[in-house]
């Protein structure tokens, strides 16, 4: 293909406009105490050195046996780590702290309703109510190690507890995300073959008391439908001993767990010790695009990078209060609340719900009262709470060594927020980038080595290799101001080994496309490709901006959505943007922006008139939204990301499809009428 001017340009060559940012080091205060200074690091995971240089995160844990192999490629792409090694997660993540860390917190949780009080569970406490749990699986529900079963469970503390009695017994835990619908539930129910559904009765969000439970019936039922029968469903109850969901209780099938429970007081199980390449957990990718894929994690492997990545990059030490604001029913939880922080002694603090309920102070409250030192959360949460109060950081007393931001790039504006209103111009930020797929980071900045720079994710981690192919499978050289495909030239032992039972998927999906020969056992012909695109300065830093179908093709010239948002949003009064291809008869895709804005601006002619003026001084003419639409709200899901895919339909004047699963379904519909009117016929 050629642009205008006739100059070629790939498929994957995204004219990537972002103006580079200035750089950001880090206070003195947090190299003198971070737990990796030594810029050798780099040369100690060098590929030369790969795949032995990922002993030093393994060495992070206790070993009931040690490995005879590091790395096994005989069945290339399914890599396997630490081979002949024997391992627990639980006994890694609780047991082994007992004799140092015994009366310390391992996890304080806070409930949304500011009346009710936090529950902090020592390791001890842990400990025993793992344990005790264990006991119940293993003999009320028959589980064994290699069986699967399926969570439904909200951010509670027995949401953890139960994930850490089945490592305990080497049962693979399938965590379904607690917003997710029945239908969700059932069908990854049914693709993980479990026999055990454990649930919860009704948890608070947003100031309500929302029932849990009534999902449990759709699930089983879509299970059964799909061949698999669900044999028991464990309900734990949000408030013990009082049952808050109009569900009915299905006699032989449905128990509440605090009533079985008092059954296995005191009891005790060993740790089974489980080979390293044994799965952990399924975490299943949403749906939106085909059939759910059951992303299988191992081990060994697993375990040992996110605690290497916890220590080194979210610089966790056991006298830090940690609190990562993601939900355990997505990857991020899963390492960076769970097994990674506890692998480390980490006081990890978990939240109920809505960061911004009952007010925009709530986040800052908890963080002031806990004494909160290491804050995570995504770019998605940053601009809610600077939309609901970009003043309210400032109120309390809390100070932050080191932030997170994951899940999707972050536009500067957004990230200069952050770090000044937030972190109080004292906080070291890291811009992880990684996937579900990963397991842990693969590009980040090394906070206490690395300067920031506002949206950029900073180099290749230490022993992550990326490497930017166009479509061709051509090199993309740093500097050249192109962007491609950003893939991994090396496995990891974070990454997962396969998609559950379907192994030509994972192979087609993830690394067919820039395989040299489908034949090797070389993990050198078998690049990792992401399906993202991004971009690398100069510097080394690399930019991802997005999905590689996250990409507005106008005339020839690819532009990444999230450098059109990052436009929007240098107009002050703009809180959120999302940016949308539309259809046009000229130049096949034109972008349409939507945009929210802060609570004491009024829409206005004159602030589209700012988005625009934004949009073509930052990125060009080209890039000239068709329209800019001001609406009350983005629609979103449950987790608060916005959901362009409905955006786009709107744009398009199509089927906007099922929105009921959505946080505030009821925007759709005002967000409709205002782009296209009452009457949609007019327009298709």
């Amino acid at each position: 293909m050629s642009d205008k001017e006739g100059i070629e340009v790939s498929e994957a060559e995204i004219a990537a406009h972002w103006q580079e940012e200035e750089y950001f080091y880090p206070p003195a205060e947090f190299i003198a105490q971070a737990n990796q200074t030594d810029q050798a690091v780099f040369d100690r995971f060098r590929l030369g050195n790969f795949p032995e240089c990922f002993k030093e995160y393994a060495d992070l844990l206790t070993w009931d046996k040690y490995w005879h192999t590091t790395l096994d490629t005989s069945n290339a792409p399914s890599w396997r780590w630490f081979v002949g090694g024997r391992i627990n997660a639980c006994y890694n993540c609780v047991d082994r702290h007992l004799p140092n860390h015994r009366n310390k917190a391992a996890i304080i949780w806070v409930p949304e309703p500011e009346e009710e009080a936090d529950v902090a569970l020592t390791y001890q406490e842990l400990y025993v109510r793992v344990n005790e749990l264990a006991a119940l699986l293993q003999d009320f529900a028959g589980l064994k190690a290699g069986d699967r079963v399926t969570l439904h469970l909200p951010m509670v503390p027995e949401l953890p507890i139960t994930m850490l009695a089945c490592a305990r017994l080497g049962v693979i835990h399938s965590e379904v995300f607690g917003g997710f619908s029945g239908k969700s539930c059932g069908e990854r129910i049914a693709d993980s073959g479990s026999r055990i559904l454990i649930t919860m009765d009704g948890y608070h969000r947003a100031g309500d008391l929302l029932d849990h439970k009534v999902k449990s019936d759709e699930a089983v039922q879509v299970a059964g439908n799909e061949g698999q029968v669900v044999d028991k469903v464990l309900v734990w109850r949000r408030y013990p001993g009082q049952y808050v969901s109009k569900s009915k209780m299905v006699k032989g099938r449905d128990f509440f767990v605090d009533e079985l429970l008092p059954n296995y007081l005191g009891a005790r199980i060993e740790p089974v010790s489980m080979p390293a390449e044994a799965p952990l957990f399924l975490m299943y990718t949403s749906g939106t695009t085909g059939k759910p894929k059951g992303c299988q994690h191992n081990t060994g492997g697993y375990l040992a990078y996110v605690a290497g990545t916890s220590k080194y990059v979210q610089d966790i030490h056991p006298e830090d209060v940690y609190w990562c604001m993601a939900d355990i029913g997505w990857i991020t939880g899963h390492s960076y609340i769970v097994y990674g922080p506890l692998s480390l002694a980490a006081t990890s603090v978990m939240y109920e719900g809505v960061p911004t309920y009952p007010d925009a102070g709530r986040t800052w409250r908890i963080a002031e009262r806990l004494g909160v030192n290491i804050f995570h959360t995504a770019p998605t949460t940053i601009r809610m709470l600077r939309k609901a109060g970009p003043d309210e950081p400032g109120k309390y007393q809390f100070q932050f060594k080191h932030m997170t931001t994951v899940g999707e790039p972050i536009e500067p504006e957004v990230w200069r927020w952050y770090y000044h209103s937030v972190g109080k111009g004292k906080a070291v930020i890291v811009d992880t980038y990684w996937q579900t797929e990963t397991g842990g980071f693969l590009c980040s900045t090394m906070p206490a080595i690395h300067p920031m720079k506002p949206g950029s994710a900073g180099p290749g981690m230490p022993g992550i290799h990326p490497i930017i192919y166009d479509e061709d499978g051509s090199v993309i050289e740093r500097g050249s101001g192109k962007a491609g495909n950003i893939c991994i030239q090396n496995p990891w032992p974070g990454g997962f080994e396969t998609i559950w039972g379907d192994r030509k998927r994972y192979v087609s999906t993830y690394y067919e496309k820039y395989c040299r020969n489908p034949e090797s056992k070389d993990w050198r012909d078998w690049p990792y490709f992401t399906g993202d695109a991004a971009i690398q300065a100069d510097d080394g830093y690399y930019r991802i901006l997005g999905r590689v179908d996250d990409v507005i093709n106008v005339a020839g010239h690819r532009l990444g959505t999230k450098e059109l948002e990052s436009a929007c949003l240098l107009v002050p009064e703009v809180a959120e943007a999302a940016v949308v291809p539309m259809a046009d008869d000229i130049k096949g895709r034109v972008p349409d922006a939507y945009i929210s804005l802060k609570p004491e601006y009024k829409p206005s002619k004159k602030i589209q008139e700012a988005v625009v003026a934004a949009i073509e001084t930052e990125i060009g003419k080209i890039a000239r939204p068709k329209r800019v639409h001001i609406v009350p709200d983005m629609p979103k899901t449950r987790s608060g990301k916005i959901m362009r895919r409905v955006l786009a339909a709107i744009s398009d004047a199509r089927d906007i499809g099922d929105v009921t699963t959505l946080a505030n379904p009821e925007v759709v519909e005002q967000i409709r009428q205002m782009v296209q009117g009452d009457n949609t016929e007019t327009l298709k």
